[in-house]
């Protein structure tokens, strides 16, 4: 009886697993059924040519730029070097020859990091995946998407030889800047074709399919270097190359071609956008979609800035015939009520150097930073009438030694207004407000603003020490001008498909980040500096200016930093090699000639208005040397904006000399 019974269960159990695997089965055939019926065909691979254009525009209609895949023919795999093959099998799917399209090790050991940090990130992917993403226009990153992906992957091995695989993958794949397959790409960044090729150049273009942008030695030379050692380091631990290889490959400087004159109106300016675009659209709906871009560059406003920047520069060479090397510079004009990128220069020449300092440099802002700590001052409680002793100071540092820090005229003024210090740009006064303030917070403040930099966390960060991009800086000018409202800079505005329907489209992101009380004042401040202070050459210009120079230790950076109800406007003016521009080049002497010149141009297509005044501020006359009221007999008197109630009490023919204003 009891063995009839085990019988039964045995039976039973069989049933339920036959029944179970039946239902496995079709679930799987059913999902695999649902997945493929809208797959891509693989016979595209074997000639995947660009459908269309896309169009870049500018704001007022001007085509600037275009983005297409230029129509090469394939390279066969015998005229590839070995190095670039290799290369690319040890950087991408080391065990390429032996899996049957999908690497199982690999996606066990992606999906683990993906659980780890609950994103969907890490792919796992083949050389076959990757070639199968190909075939998909859009960007997607899906689980669905993924699962296409492994299926097409499978579809392709059965279809095509191994070898056949690898050179439709170098074909095909897009290694950056409108290149797709590895001779665009030779052509693109070495102006040679494939098989010309030494080993570090391989090295560099096999680095580039994981992250074409990241990797560009057109836009981060130096991530493109040290990812080009980390491909060389897998040729070498893989057997590929030799140790003498790899070392003489190692010490190759990197040698691009010069860009070939395309007719862009703005090249620094679309290189910028050329990155963003890809990760926005992907890099197949870019180039191949046919799409119209429309941006946010004024292309009259951009001619004029450009041509400010060349002349102006040719003018500090001319200064210092004895120089071996080509001055350089960068402007940014930003529209104050809505952050859009109106004009960008990048540089000299974008076919000569394709580095653009207006937003990949970083160097020290000077006294264009202090600005900054003001504003965050007359957030807390400060006014322009509020004193601090200037006078020389010294700190103790942890080496034992003391940081005396100097006011780059050489001279004190003693008991001064932050109005005044801030006119002539005095450093320890800066210095002293900062101290008082804490740089943390003064740090947290530059962020809010939109500097985005690492800003070091001591006293000198008064002095402009840490490095910011010229974009950065500019953008924190434009929240002053825009009453205390950041909006983050932006260079596109929509893009729509060859049927005029929406693709994507511009959302600006902007915050409070000083009052409008605050930012008014600060503005009233900078306009001394136009109007009497270190930016007095700029006072001829018939609009409403603010702005402030900076100049940095052995004049190695000029800038002028400005804006007006309207726009804001950045100059920077430097070699590229940091070292000094020369005695006397400071911001107010080599930027800012250039600034007015660009002003020039552009401000009477803007709207003639004043700044708008809260109804919380008033005017009155101060004495800017006491910060007491002004009568008849003050011969320092300036109309200065106080909130309600914080302005002097007292005049300055009355009571002792440090009896006015507050005193720090």
């Amino acid at each position: 009886m009891s063995r009839k019974l085990s019988s039964k269960k045995a039976f039973s159990l069989w049933v339920a697993l036959v029944l179970l695997a039946g239902v496995a089965s079709g679930s799987l055939l059913g999902l695999y059924l649902g997945l493929s019926h809208d797959l891509p065909s693989i016979q595209k691979l074997e000639n995947f040519q660009p459908s269309a254009v896309t169009r870049v525009f500018s704001a007022d209609g001007q085509e600037i730029a275009e983005f297409f895949v230029e129509k090469r023919v394939p390279v066969p795999l015998d005229r590839i070097p070995a190095y670039l093959k290799d290369a690319v099998i040890a950087t991408e799917d080391r065990r390429f020859y032996q899996h049957a399209g999908l690497d199982w090790r690999g996606i066990l050991r992606a999906v683990c990091k993906d659980i780890l940090s609950m994103r969907l990130k890490q792919g796992g992917s083949t050389i076959t995946q990757q070639l199968a993403k190909i075939l998909f226009l859009n960007p997607e990153k899906t689980l669905t998407r993924k699962l296409k992906e492994a299926i097409l992957a499978l579809q392709i091995e059965r279809r095509y030889r191994k070898d056949e695989i690898l050179a439709l993958y170098l074909n095909q794949i897009y290694l950056g800047s409108g290149a797709y397959g590895v001779e665009a790409a030779a052509n693109t960044y070495f102006g040679k074709h494939v098989w010309q090729l030494d080993l570090a150049e391989c090295a560099l273009i096999a680095g580039l399919p994981r992250a074409p942008n990241r990797y560009s030695p057109l836009l981060h030379p130096d991530r493109a270097m040290q990812r080009r050692a980390a491909v060389l380091k897998n040729l070498l631990h893989t057997g590929y190359i030799t140790a003498e290889q790899y070392s003489a490959a190692s010490a190759k400087p990197l040698q691009l071609a010069a860009e070939q004159n395309t007719g862009n109106r703005a090249p620094y300016f679309v290189s910028y956008l050329r990155p963003k675009l890809e990760k926005i659209l992907g890099e197949n709906l870019l180039y191949r979609g046919g799409l119209r871009v429309s941006t946010t560059l004024r292309a009259d406003w951009q001619q004029a800035a450009r041509s400010a920047l060349e002349s102006g520069l040719e003018v500090v060479d001319r200064r210092h015939p004895e120089s071996r090397e080509q001055v350089e510079g960068a402007i940014i004009v930003l529209d104050v009520h809505t952050g859009m990128i109106r004009a960008m220069v990048g540089g000299r020449s974008h076919d000569r150097s394709k580095f653009n300092r207006a937003v990949q440099a970083k160097r020290q802002p000077g006294s264009a930073f202090k600005p900054i700590i003001y504003a965050y001052a007359l957030e807390h409680g400060y006014t322009q009438a509020s004193r601090i002793w200037d006078a020389p100071i010294s700190y103790p540092q942890k080496n034992g030694g003391r940081w005396q820090p100097q006011n780059y005229s050489g001279t004190y003024e003693g008991e001064i207004t932050l109005r005044r210090a801030l006119e002539i740009s005095q450093n320890i006064v800066a210095i002293k407000l900062l101290e008082r303030l804490g740089v943390n917070p003064v740090i947290d403040f530059a962020h809010r603003l939109g500097i985005k930099s690492n800003l070091q966390p001591n006293l000198s960060l008064a002095l402009g020490t840490s490095e910011v991009s010229l974009l950065e800086l500019v953008s924190a000018y434009q929240a002053f001008a825009n009453g205390g409202i950041w909006i983050e800079p932006a260079g596109i505005t929509a893009v729509v498909d060859s049927h005029n329907r929406p693709v994507w489209q511009n959302v600006p992101n902007s915050s409070a980040v000083l009052t409008q009380e605050a930012a008014y004042i600060l503005t009233d401040m900078l306009r001394g500096v136009i109007k009497r202070g270190t930016g007095r050459a700029a006072a001829r210009l018939p609009w409403p200016l603010a702005g402030k120079t900076g100049t940095t230790e052995a004049n190695r950076d000029a800038l002028f930093v400005g804006y007006s109800p309207q726009v804001a406007v950045g100059v920077w003016v430097g070699y590229d090699s940091s070292k000094s521009l020369g005695r006397g080049e400071t911001g107010a002497r080599a930027a800012l000639p250039i600034w007015k010149k660009v002003m020039r141009a552009i401000l009477p297509q803007t709207e003639r208005r004043d700044f708008e005044r809260p109804d919380t501020v008033i005017l009155v006359q101060m004495d800017e040397k006491t910060g007491k009221r002004a009568t008849q007999q003050c011969r320092d008197a300036v109309t200065a904006a106080f909130v309600k109630g914080t302005e002097p009490g007292e005049y300055c023919e009355e009571g002792s000399e440090t009896s006015g204003g507050k005193f720090y």
